[in-house]
């Protein structure tokens, strides 16, 4: 049964002196201010309180306020949460499995942290804290912070996830080493997949021993087009369209038909506790079928140049890759990313695409974990990776 995060014994008097209540009611930061930030290096943990939620039997668990790196190179503070068995450590130091969620949202409130049920959202959670693992869940910029969140903004998202390892490794009580995986499921598996591209370069000191994506979102023009006018298809746009016309100073109105424009900011703003719930938002994207787009994103600059900077693939993948994708998935198309690990074998990588017969998108997390995570310790044991690619 999960229940609340036990007490924060082991964290530093000077980190804890100066925590507030968990941030909700006032500013989402608490008492941070821009010049803590600023000061503070990348990973370095600003505030810790206990995770609602995110405590299974077995861990304890954090929620953290971190410093990562904005999209213009600018320090900012990224919520996240870290939870770490309450087992002995085993010999040597623990390994992190870094979890990138999948789409909650594009605005503030749609934190992970701050859901009622943290641990019910990471796929495998109970398989990784068995086998002994540090687990390293950051919301992403924008998501229980400041500003608009950078929605399949690939740098933005490693950047996240590598701060919230480093994080993870500065808490006393969770003895974790430098060793490192990073899994993902759709908006999550997009991010790891980054992660694994950037992580030499953002995050030297850290070792990255494999990259574990489910349906991850690929070929992003391509998932836009194919999933254009589904509920979830409609939904994700929104979430898009608004998330890159905010960062990127883009008119919403040269694409969003000005009598859509109501509807269009609700379901955008609409936050999805777990990716199962895609479905309800049925009934308030409803409306957008009625052709909400005046022109395809897809087609015209600058949106189409934006997917196209923010496809992966296009840098030496960092470690060994497995994807998992569902063959009933109509929301990242099975045929796409069979075509992305191709792409990825071509580029030399070691890459090991497994099929899940049968299963939808918001089902191949939850239905592959225990494959990812059973991947993932042999990665951090020093085992051949698998390599399903011909050569």
């Amino acid at each position: 049964m999960r229940r609340l995060a036990s007490v924060l014994c082991a964290i530093p008097m000077a980190v804890l002196a100066t925590a507030p209540a968990q941030p909700g009611a006032g500013h989402p930061l608490g008492d941070v201010g821009s010049h803590e930030i600023v000061a503070a290096k990348p990973g370095t943990i600003l505030r810790v309180w206990p995770q609602v939620g995110g405590g299974e039997e077995k861990a304890k668990a954090y929620r953290i306020l971190y410093r990562s790196t904005g999209l213009n190179g600018e320090p900012i503070a990224v919520s996240g949460a870290v939870l770490i068995p309450t087992t002995p450590a085993p010999h040597g130091k623990r390994g992190i499995v870094a979890w990138a969620h999948p789409t909650t949202g594009v605005v503030e409130k749609c934190a992970p942290t701050l859901l009622p049920d943290l641990a019910g959202t990471i796929a495998g959670v109970e398989e990784i804290l068995d086998r002994g693992f540090v687990i390293a869940a950051t919301d992403y910029a924008g998501l229980g912070g400041e500003g608009m969140h950078p929605y399949l903004i690939g740098t933005s998202a490693a950047r996240s996830v590598l701060d919230s390892v480093r994080a993870a490794r500065s808490l006393p009580d969770a003895g974790a080493g430098d060793h490192f995986a990073v899994w993902g499921h759709s908006q999550g598996g997009h991010a790891a997949l980054f992660t694994g591209q950037e992580a030499a370069a953002y995050a030297p000191e850290l070792q990255l021993v494999g990259v574990a994506a489910a349906a991850p979102a690929t070929y992003l023009g391509e998932l836009f087009r194919a999933d254009r006018g589904s509920v979830g298809g409609n939904s994700l746009t929104a979430m898009v369209l608004l998330s890159w016309s905010t960062l990127f100073k883009i008119p919403l109105g040269d694409v969003v038909v000005p009598g859509s424009m109501h509807t269009f900011e609700t379901v955008a703003k609409t936050c999805i506790e777990r990716i199962t719930e895609l479905l309800r938002l049925q009934e308030i994207e409803a409306p957008l079928q009625r052709a909400f787009l005046k022109v395809d994103p897809t087609t015209i600059e600058p949106w189409r140049g934006i997917m196209e900077k923010n496809t992966p693939g296009q840098a030496p993948a960092g470690a060994p890759v497995l994807i998992l994708q569902g063959t009933a998935d109509d929301l990242v198309r099975p045929q796409i990313t069979k075509q992305f690990a191709e792409k990825l074998c071509a580029a030399g990588a070691v890459v090991d695409l497994v099929w899940l017969d049968g299963v939808s998108h918001a089902f191949a997390g939850y239905d592959g974990a225990y494959t990812a995570v059973s991947w993932m310790d042999d990665r951090f044991h020093g085992r051949p990776a698998p390599n399903g690619c011909k050569r």
